[in-house]
């Protein structure tokens, strides 16, 4: 699971962009008081050991959900090693399920924050700001007292950005930090949550070669090639199933098979585990809507053991070729000539 650490001074908008964030991602906002207003509110006081444990309770609870990931907030002394440390370890909880860590650093004009702290959406959150005289004091003794702005360099993270965000509106912040580490739509995870692959039962081989015809047909009307997909007889495809080595699955969105893929071994002893894909196709109907590149990453999930993955496609199908690019495989090798209109080319994704 991922995690993406907004980290800035007071009331330089963390949690606003965080709220916009959370908005075109699959990452939910976990914002500094949402455990401090609770103890303030129960208490009457701050207690620091409390606010932790909560803390590390929500933390354990989210690692174990289907969230791609989470958007903490956080005020960082950067001259104090114990918050060092603290985001350290609140790294590596989520490094250790293979995860990503993103930094994003906020600056602001000190008057540009003081205006802020006094914003609808700040005070409706945080009731311990809504006495604005001790809120505005508290703001500038806290910068003051620590050093809440990193030094040029000092922050030696991969997948860090500061941004200035004096003039920015929090949506448009958080459309760059998006688009800075490339973080998938929340429209294709939630596109992701609802496609699966079941694998093909024998007695179902007959639908799957009727929707394999229909898939392919289009293709074998504009090149007539005689070992097409959509010519192929239902033996050929049972002789196919009933190898060892091979495998097919339906491509199934929200219940409904859209499509099929099958992954063939072709790994020899002794060398890379290697798998061959074919034939993948999704129905006409259903086709340029993303289900095609998901079905490619579960088939990978299928096989976490492949270091190898390959395949071909019609190298007259520049759509084709793009999409097979999209998922991360490159050409390799010439191309294979078929008949006078179509050549099939080879492609290769090494994980």
């Amino acid at each position: 699971m991922d995690l993406i650490v907004l980290i800035g001074t007071g009331a330089v908008g963390k949690m606003t962009v965080g709220q916009e964030l959370m908005k075109i991602t699959d990452f939910r906002l976990f914002h500094n008081h949402m455990m401090i207003e609770p103890v303030l509110e129960i208490f009457g006081k701050f207690d620091g050991a409390l606010v932790s444990k909560l803390r590390e309770d929500v933390f354990d609870a989210f690692l174990k959900t289907d969230y791609q990931g989470m958007i903490f907030t956080y005020m960082w002394a950067f001259d104090m090693k114990e918050d060092w440390d603290y985001i350290a370890n609140v790294a590596k909880r989520f490094e250790d399920t293979g995860g990503t860590v993103y930094y994003v650093e906020l600056v602001a004009d000190r008057e540009v924050r003081r205006e802020r702290n006094k914003t609808e959406n700040r005070l409706r959150n945080k009731a311990s700001k809504r006495d604005l005289t001790i809120s505005d004091a508290r703001l500038i003794r806290e910068e003051m007292k620590y050093r809440t702005v990193s030094l040029d360099g000092e922050i030696p993270f991969p997948n860090y950005i500061k941004i200035d965000n004096t003039n920015l509106e929090p949506d448009v912040v958080a459309a760059m930090i998006k688009k800075h580490f490339s973080l998938p739509d929340r429209r294709d995870t939630e596109l992701f949550n609802r496609i699966k692959l079941e694998e093909v039962r024998e007695d179902e081989l007959e639908q799957l070669h009727r929707m394999q015809i229909e898939s392919f047909m289009p293709f074998y009307e504009k090149y007539h090639d005689e070992g097409s997909p959509a010519i192929e007889s239902i033996e050929r495809v049972r002789a196919r199933a009933a190898q060892p080595w091979r495998k097919y699955y339906f491509i199934v969105k929200d219940g409904a098979r859209v499509g099929a893929i099958n992954i063939a071994d072709r790994s020899e002893e002794g060398g890379e585990k290697v798998y061959y894909i074919s034939p993948i196709f999704i129905l006409p109907q259903f086709q340029n809507l993303g289900i095609g590149k998901i079905a490619m990453q579960l088939a990978m999930f299928i096989r976490p053991d492949a270091q190898v993955w390959r395949l071909d496609t019609i190298a007259q199908e520049p759509a084709n070729c793009h999409f097979y690019e999209s998922c991360g495989f490159v050409r390799t090798g010439d191309e294979h000539v078929i008949n006078e209109r179509m050549s099939l080319v080879d492609y290769e994704k090494r994980v």
